[in-house]
Order: structure tokens, then sequence, then C-alpha cells
């Protein structure tokens, strides 16, 4: 299940808050130790329209979007 957070800053150190909707599907409770998968979000936006000025194929665009993710 992946959802969309933002991190937050809590005290001197940063926080992500668990919505309440999933505590209560998953049945959290406090000091439950779960796992977090960490992925950053890639900003693409600077990429759009390069697929008609370069005539690049769709693997190719895909290929220069992955390099982004690798960062």
């Amino acid at each position: 299940m992946a959802i969309q957070a933002k991190i937050r800053r809590w005290g001197n150190s940063m926080a992500v808050i668990i919505p309440n909707r999933l505590i209560q599907e998953r049945r959290f409770k406090e000091n439950d130790e779960i796992i977090i998968e960490i992925v950053q979000r890639a900003d693409i936006s600077n990429n759009f329209g390069l697929i008609k000025k370069r005539k690049m194929s769709g693997q190719e665009f895909k290929d220069m979007v992955r390099k982004g993710w690798m960062k």
C-alpha cells in the first residue's frame, strides 16, 4: 500500500504522520514496529515537451526519466 505524505519538522527531527484511516485499517498501536519504504518522487516537469523537440522515441524518453529517479 502506498500513501502520499509530507515530511514535517518535529523538534530537531523530521516526521511523517500516518493518516488515521491507515492506522485503523492496519490496527496499528503505539510502539508497533513497521517498515517504511522511502521513494522520492522524481521531478520530470522540465522534461515535458522534449519528445517533440528532440524527436525521441518513447523508450528513449523513459530511459531519460529513469536517470532522474536514480539521483
